[in-house]
């Protein structure tokens, strides 16, 4: 009993009931159905702990830890999807609304010098004077 009790079974899976309690004590049954003064002490103990061992709840608490995790990480990912929709409706705009700008420019006859031309890298680099 004691070693269930805590939480250490070594002919059980370790909860708390009445059949691993004769299994682990070694006894049979009916033997244990006799000992009077043990099945009280088994379930004052049941009654004020519960039928969760100590690996049990520790296992329930970490459950419980990773499923609080697992909650705020969805949130978390719901709201940076909501955001990179926005971004992307936003950029599509711009986009489009670039697109009509150019054509509108090229009709009336004029060029469009962008703002940003990425490295060439097929020129030789300069050399930096000393």
């Amino acid at each position: 009993m004691q070693r269930l009790f805590a939480g250490k079974p070594q002919r059980t899976d370790g909860r708390l009931t009445k059949q691993n309690l004769w299994q682990e004590a070694g006894v049979s049954r009916a033997t244990m159905n006799r000992a009077q003064t043990i099945l009280a002490e088994s379930d004052a103990h049941v009654a004020e702990h519960g039928t969760v061992t100590r690996g049990e709840a520790r296992r329930d608490d970490e459950i419980q830890d990773l499923k609080r995790k697992l909650a705020d990480k969805t949130r978390e990912c719901g709201t940076l999807q909501r955001s990179l929709d926005a971004a992307a409706t936003a950029i599509a705009a711009f986009h489009h609304d670039n697109t009509l700008l150019r054509e509108d420019l090229e009709g009336r006859g004029g060029t469009v010098v962008p703002l940003y031309r990425p490295p060439d890298h097929q020129k030789p680099s300069r050399a930096q004077p000393s």
